[in-house]
């Protein structure tokens, strides 16, 4: 039960130190009668200039927090929690039991990167420039995972003395959470809903959203607040006209992918279409030891599904093989090829078409895709699909524009491949979504503040929610502080 001690005489607020009109480095700071609550504790994207002094340091101390709580396993929600650790937050970090599982990985994978890079550079015996001596990436990574604690859905957890926790799911990956929180006010309690990332509906892979729950204040992500995606069956025709060229002219396709989501969802789709024949059957490789660790991780949730996810092929009709998200990679004849080592990635290069090519790299500015693009960039009989969100400034617009060239790796490249776009794997709600889940809202919530958003699809969520009712929405910057209740 919350206490309701006279520590403090104002309303609780939250302060936007990070995702505020802009889609990186989530980070909400949550004060009540004198707790301190962070949530999420997220990288920022190309940590270049003052993006990069940012994530390094805190406009608050890390010791001072009262709790962490991590809406999902996205570096953009996770990936600065081993700095914050690191710079003396000690408390409990409270995420579900596949975030946390999650979190290994995707942490994991960044520190190895950090680790690698000190050593190149030689400071594994020196000093960082804030004049701590130098501990490896992989032991703040093991001591944040030391301080998570599991609560399961709808699982109410008292998380400080004036504050009561719930997590829902919120459909976006495996483990995913929108956050709850009752607060003690010094008129009563009042309640915060933070959505994290929510899930589109009508792309059945995982569970949808739970039903968003009134507040006093809504914290709602807005990254396509202001468009609409693909349906599954316009993906499944743009792909069955991609892969059936692949095949006649004997060409590659690169699918650039996250390793977290968006792979898994795109590799579930590949495979489906191609076992009932929307697609020509043509080798599938995945060549990402990160997404082969993450389908492992999956595989460990099969309650987190709505159907089982085997495949649909014979030994899976024959009872031979579990019913496990993604298992097939584990069947004989299935057209999923997980590619783990260097080795393995530098031959899979080189290998003719026709065949599918799933690689790291979402936006296309590092990772394995890097390769293979060098390989077929200036190849005619092959594709480039890009299923990412692609940011301005990335390798993969690049690759949109209408030009005959691009330049990379430090020259001229002609640009032959075929680009092809298909935005309807986005795991995050579009206008229409956000609609059906926030509408019946309209008279039970107080104050709608967009984050996690550009500006224009921000504003845009911003007109249509104060269309459907929402008496008071607004676009916080960063810094801007707003009180609950």
């Amino acid at each position: 039960m919350i206490s309701h001690s006279p520590r403090g005489t104002q309303n609780p607020a939250v302060t936007f130190w990070g995702a505020a009109q802009s889609v990186t480095g989530s980070m909400h700071l949550v004060e009540v009668s004198g707790d301190r609550i962070l949530l999420d504790c997220g990288s920022v994207r190309s940590e270049r200039g003052p993006s990069r002094a940012r994530a390094a340091s805190f406009p608050f101390e890390p010791d001072a927090l009262d709790a962490v709580v991590l809406s999902h396993a996205h570096s953009d929600h996770c990936g600065n929690l081993p700095n914050l650790v690191r710079q003396g937050f000690a408390g409990p970090i409270y995420c579900t039991p596949a975030t946390r599982d999650l979190i290994a990985l995707m942490l994991g994978d960044s520190a190895r990167i950090q680790d690698e890079g000190a050593h190149l550079h030689g400071i594994v015996s020196g000093e960082l420039g804030d004049d701590l001596p130098y501990t490896s990436a992989r032991h703040w990574v093991e001591q944040t995972l030391r301080q998570c604690i599991v609560v399961p859905y709808n699982d109410p957890v008292q998380v400080t003395p004036h504050a009561e926790l719930r997590l829902l799911d919120a459909g976006h990956i495996l483990g995913s959470a929108m956050v709850a929180l009752k607060l003690a006010g010094p008129r009563g309690d009042v309640t915060l809903t933070f959505t994290g990332d929510l899930g589109r509906r009508g792309l059945p892979f995982l569970h949808e959203a739970d039903a968003v729950p009134a507040a006093d204040l809504l914290l709602c992500e807005s990254t396509y607040g202001g468009r609409l995606h693909q349906d599954v069956d316009a993906m499944a025709a743009t792909f069955a006209r991609v892969l059936e060229r692949s095949a006649g002219e004997g060409g590659v396709v690169l699918i650039p992918a996250f390793s977290l989501g968006r792979t898994q969802l795109v590799v579930h789709y590949l495979e489906r279409w191609m076992e009932s024949g929307r697609l020509p059957r043509l080798p599938v490789f995945v060549d990402s030891p990160l997404a082969a660790g993450i389908a492992d991780v999956y595989a460990r949730y099969p309650e987190s599904f709505p159907e089982p996810l085997a495949p649909v092929g014979p030994a899976s009709r024959a009872g031979l093989v579990d019913a496990v998200p993604l298992g097939s990679r584990h069947l004989p004849g299935s057209p999923v090829h997980y590619v783990r080592s260097p080795q393995e990635s530098d031959e899979l290069a080189e290998q003719p078409g026709p065949c599918v090519i799933v690689a790291s790299g979402g936006m296309c500015d590092g990772g394995r895709i890097v390769k293979h693009l060098r390989r077929h960039v200036d190849d005619p009989r092959a594709s480039l699909v890009l299923v990412s969100y692609q940011a301005p400034d990335s390798m993969g617009r690049k690759m949109l524009e209408r030009k005959p060239t691009v330049r990379f790796h430090g020259r001229n490249w002609n640009k032959w491949i075929e680009v092809v776009e298909v935005n309807g794997f986005s795991g995050h709600a579009d206008r229409d979504d956000f609609l059906a889940y926030l509408g019946p809202l309209a008279e039970q919530t107080g104050k709608v503040r967009l984050v996690h958003g550009e500006p224009e699809q921000a504003w845009a969520l911003a007109d249509t929610l104060s269309d459907a009712g929402f008496a008071d929405v607004d676009v916080p910057a960063r810094e801007e502080t707003v009180s609950i209740g």
